[in-house]
């Protein structure tokens, strides 16, 4: 064994293992930061760009409240999936913290209540923008599982199944 390798050992004495309680914690870390994080545009007309720079191929314009997942912020630049898989990038100042989500299925059936026997309160077509109306920052921290309360402009509110909207 060489003086470089002696220091790779584990406690156990092994070479190339990790011990079980940093592995938990490495994967534990990973699933964390797995969660999705979501941004909407905040003016009338935003630019998508394919590079970081406004001198970069504009792609599209997207319209205000529109949500986005946050790949990877560079340098007032933020690199987003939109809900139709579209990856491209934004000017930070661009985005703001509000939260809006976009109906991604056909027809979304917004309900009185967290339940699928509650009276429909709505139904929301495709590409309809809905307001977050709790405080849920992931669909693992909404007040119900599997469903998210919804705000429409109109003003009628409710609950939407989580797996028919995107922005959460």
């Amino acid at each position: 064994m060489t003086r470089a390798t002696a220091g790779r050992r584990c406690a156990s004495g092994r070479r190339g293992r990790i011990a079980a309680p940093a592995l938990a914690v490495a994967v534990a870390a990973a699933f964390s930061a797995s969660a999705a994080d979501f941004r909407s545009t905040s003016e009338a007309a935003t630019l998508l760009y394919d590079a970081p720079s406004v001198k970069a191929k504009p792609l599209f314009v997207l319209g205000r409240d529109t949500p986005l997942e946050v790949i990877v912020p560079v340098e007032g630049w933020i690199k987003v999936r939109d809900v139709g898989g579209t990856i491209g990038w934004v000017e930070t100042r661009t985005l703001a913290d509000k939260r809006a989500l976009v109906v991604r299925v056909p027809l979304a059936d917004v309900r009185a209540n967290p339940d699928d026997a509650a009276p429909l309160v709505f139904r929301a077509e495709q590409n309809v923008l809905l307001e977050l109306a709790e405080s849920a920052t992931s669909a693992t921290t909404t007040a119900t599982p599997g469903w998210v309360g919804v705000k429409h402009r109109d003003g009628q509110a409710g609950y939407v199944r989580i797996a028919q909207v995107f922005g959460l």
